[in-house]
């Protein structure tokens, strides 16, 4: 099986971490499309105060595409000092994937039962995190950790 190199590696966390923001920014313009899978929280502020919502999703939105981008950056020698870029991103791709991974393990626990809520979960969003929120982290991480690791 092909192993991808450092650039591809890269190149896919910033695909991964370029798809997160899109769907920020998507619910930042008022899209409503998948949004319960993040929860109800998510909907009830996106409808009772979409200007605030907006606002704090078009940041977040800055946010993704900046950690998403920087590394391309990086790789391509346009950060300086460089070796602090390199630490920085590597804790940052970790950190990514930690947080992806725990955050899979729990949602899928509670899903199947293995972990017991107290009261009623939010079943949609819980499959949203374990199936597609939290993996595509764990993938931005991993890939921009081993990327950064590998471009040593």
């Amino acid at each position: 099986m092909p192993v991808l190199g450092d650039r591809a590696r890269l190149r896919a966390a910033a695909a991964a971490g370029c798809l997160h923001a899109a769907f920020s920014a998507y619910w930042a313009l008022g899209g409503t499309w998948l949004l319960d899978t993040v929860g109800q929280w998510a909907v009830r502020l996106a409808t009772e105060a979409p200007g605030r919502a907006g606002l704090a999703l078009g940041a977040v939105t800055v946010v993704k595409l900046l950690a998403a981008l920087l590394p391309l950056a990086w790789s391509a020698g346009r950060l300086r000092p460089a070796p602090a870029w390199r630490r920085l991103l590597a804790v940052g791709g970790w950190a990514l994937a930690a947080y992806g991974g725990l955050n899979v393990l729990v949602s899928w626990a509670v899903l199947s039962g293995v972990l017991e809520t107290h009261g009623d979960f939010d079943r949609t969003a819980q499959l949203g995190h374990a199936a597609l929120w939290d993996p595509l982290f764990l993938v931005w991480g991993l890939c921009l950790a081993t990327g950064v690791r590998r471009s040593a």
